[in-house]
């Protein structure tokens, strides 16, 4: 099975985080939080934006940017207002790593600056400082789930009251 790997730099927001790591558990993406970070992992508002998700969740945590790098390898990429590649024009490989800054600041500028080849943006228009960092994580995502055609993800789903069996009868179960 293919492997996606989440990863946030020094998150500030517990909902945010709760947010992203619901994303995570729903798609089968693997969690990284580097720290230090803005609020304690039992933060009441990262259970609650995370809700009842948490057991499918695999999670692991670093103490900071140099303890991330030293136990992983990636391919990496780097997401940024400041990039200039956009996140659709890229090919995600097996094994990816796509890293999201803190919701102030983004990531490091010499980070990005030493990585140009592999920072990018979601498009947005000028007057627009940035999207919030937990949409920006689930856009991403699933455009690298896209463009592996959603692997282990379940893509049908089925009505409570009907059957789709023959999309012309909408009878009544």
């Amino acid at each position: 099975m293919a492997t996606l790997n989440i990863v946030l730099v020094e998150p500030e927001i517990p909902q945010n985080t709760g947010n992203v790591a619901r994303t995570c558990a729903a798609t089968g993406a693997r969690l990284h939080l580097v720290g230090p970070m803005g609020f304690t992992i039992d933060d009441r508002k990262l259970k609650r934006a995370g809700l009842d998700y948490w057991h499918l969740l695999d999670i692991t945590y670093y103490d900071s940017l140099d303890d991330f790098f030293a136990k992983n390898s990636g391919p990496f990429f780097y997401f940024s207002t400041k990039a200039q590649k956009t996140h659709s024009g890229v090919s995600y490989p097996d094994g990816a790593y796509l890293v999201f800054g803190k919701e102030t600041r983004g990531l490091p500028e010499d980070l990005l600056h030493a990585h140009p080849d592999d920072c990018v943006r979601i498009p947005m228009i000028s007057e627009a400082r940035s999207l919030n960092m937990s949409n920006s994580v689930a856009v991403v995502v699933f455009e690298a789930l896209r463009q592996w055609n959603y692997p282990a993800l379940k893509c049908r789903g089925q009505l409570t009251r009907y059957l789709w069996e023959n999309p012309d009868e909408n009878r009544a179960l």
